[in-house]
């Protein structure tokens, strides 16, 4: 049984959001030592002191109060917003399922939403187990989709493509990966390992939009489509790279901001969520403009368009489009 609190839980909930969030423990510890001591003690004291998952074993932490509303979530805002994420993802599995895209496509957006799942499990845990379920599946499905990039031959049979050295290729990047990771469990070498690969794909899809052999099997129409698709996406997800470096540096002029305003309002203010929603827009525009150019490069261009539903764009059968 719990011991009872001489005060009440509104009270609680109220003193623990007047404390200062902590910054992320590499940044804390390294450049602001006597700032991490105290920013970990005070974020969400009252809650964190019950919390159901324990103290925070992950080798990062956010601006975002800790247990400020819940002993069963660690951060509220930064959980729950990758519903949108997993949402994104299931409205792309739906769009390979409906028009019968090959597999590779469907693998591509099911390991979008996993992402979204670890980074929910995550923020809700604080864990390092579950800080491994949101940070391991964004290498591996970056790089799964950067390697699709590379497999640029007619048909989808592994037989006559460079499919299966790929496959060897990107899981024993990712077995390498992951026992190097978890050794040195250092966020920055995450980082960094995700940006290269995140650049490498950038790079490759220019590539193949200005490649003369390829333009062949990529009209006009469909390349501009997908370079705006992919651009777009590119630079969403950017701009949320950038909130969440902003949420980073200033994160006790924010969480001042955050207790002047109160809640919920001040849950606009929580930087690394609206990195989540931008990077899962971001993702979601790269994801449609690269399955749409290399469907064009593999089957023929005259069988897909990219149609809007409700703003949003998404692959369609060109037949599909034809009989409307």
């Amino acid at each position: 049984m719990e011991p009872d609190s001489p005060l009440s839980p509104f009270t609680l909930s109220f003193l623990s959001s007047l404390s200062l969030p902590s910054l992320p423990k590499t940044t804390a510890q390294h450049s602001y030592p006597h700032m991490a001591a105290f920013a970990n003690v005070t974020a969400g004291a009252f809650l964190s002191s019950r919390a159901f998952w324990g103290p925070v074993t992950a080798t990062l932490d956010w601006c975002e109060a800790n247990y400020q509303f819940s002993r069963y979530i660690a951060e509220a805002a930064n959980t729950f917003s990758n519903i949108f994420t997993v949402a994104l993802a299931v409205y792309g599995s739906w769009q390979s399922i409906s028009e019968k895209l090959p597999p590779r496509y469907l693998a591509g957006w099911m390991g979008f939403a996993l992402v979204g799942i670890g980074s929910f499990i995550f923020h809700a845990t604080l864990l390092f187990e579950a800080q491994l379920m949101d940070e391991l599946p964004m290498v591996y499905v970056a790089s799964y989709c950067c390697a699709i990039l590379f497999d640029t031959s007619r048909g989808f049979s592994f037989r006559d493509s460079n499919a299966l050295q790929l496959s060897i290729i990107f899981f024993a990047f990712n077995v390498l990966f992951t026992w190097s990771y978890y050794l040195s469990r250092d966020p920055v070498y995450h980082q960094v390992v995700f940006a290269s690969i995140m650049f490498i794909t950038l790079f490759r899809t220019l590539y193949l939009l200005r490649n003369g052999e390829i333009a062949k099997r990529l009209p006009l129409g469909p390349r501009s489509t997908v370079t705006h698709l992919f651009l777009t996406g590119a630079g969403t997800f950017a701009f949320g790279f950038l909130v969440w470096n902003l949420d980073n540096v200033f994160c006790s002029t924010v969480t001042q901001w955050k207790n002047s305003i109160g809640w919920p309002a001040a849950f606009v203010l929580e930087g690394h969520s609206w990195w989540h929603i931008l990077t899962a827009t971001g993702t979601y525009l790269m994801l449609v403009g690269n399955t749409y150019l290399t469907l064009c490069i593999k089957d023929e261009h005259a069988n897909y368009a990219v149609k809007k539903f409700l703003g949003i764009p998404r692959l369609v059968r060109a037949q599909k489009v034809k009989s409307q």
